[in-house]
């Protein structure tokens, strides 16, 4: 099996200087697992280049979690993050599976048209759609080749309010992300304990709340590896 992952390109918030970017630990973790069980993850990003990295993902104790600390000390492994592909050059047939990483910087950029062509080609092609923690930012708004709405009438999980407050983020962030996902999706339902994990499996549709959901998204897509 082989698996698309996608990041964000953003490196800042649009109201102020702060620094966004993928949250690191959302990648490490699924990538582990996933290839861990024999199967190959590749990572693209909106804009291709250097993909951003999320400072506060790369803080103690939260870079120590699931071991991202030693995949951010191994160089092999963050060169993949040096020069990735823009995801619309990728050759979507490739691939088994996209798996939309988070980090804030998603709010600005996977409202893109050609990220939501490459979500519609995998769920058109009945392929594996994932999303972690605000990667669901790229499920919004997602038409599909029959004029339906990818959302409509799915359950899905993804980043709540609650956490974003946690996180001193609401006067940076566009939208709410729950908000959203409420107004789209059939269900939207979160943890009991806001930032403990929660992962939603609606059929090949995938998705986790926040970043201590990523590996457990890993674990629901070898589930459905074929």
């Amino acid at each position: 099996m082989r698996i698309l992952a996608l990041s964000t390109s953003v490196h800042r918030y649009t109201t102020s200087g702060i620094h966004t970017g993928m949250w690191l630990g959302e990648y490490t973790h699924f990538y582990d697992v996933v290839t861990a069980a024999g199967h190959e993850v590749t990572l693209a990003s909106v804009d291709g280049g250097a993909v951003p990295i999320d400072p506060v993902s790369l803080k103690t104790p939260v870079i120590q979690l699931g071991g991202t600390n030693k995949r951010y000390a191994d160089p092999e492994f963050m060169s993949q993050l040096d020069d990735t592909p823009a995801i619309a050059d990728v050759d979507l047939e490739n691939f088994d599976g996209i798996y939309l990483i988070g980090g804030h910087g998603t709010m600005f950029d996977f409202g893109a048209a050609d990220v939501k062509k490459a979500v519609a080609h995998f769920a058109d092609n009945d392929k594996i759609v994932a999303a972690v923690c605000h990667g669901p930012c790229g499920l919004l708004d997602v038409t599909l080749a029959n004029g339906a709405k990818l959302l409509e009438g799915r359950h899905v999980t993804g980043y709540s309010w609650t956490e974003e407050k946690l996180a001193r983020r609401t006067e940076e962030v566009p939208f709410s992300l729950e908000e959203k996902l409420r107004g789209q999706a059939g269900e939207y339902t979160t943890a009991k304990i806001p930032m403990t994990k929660h992962v939603v499996v609606d059929g090949k549709l995938i998705t986790g709340q926040n970043p201590t959901s990523a590996a457990g998204v890993g674990e629901a897509v070898l589930e459905l590896a074929v």
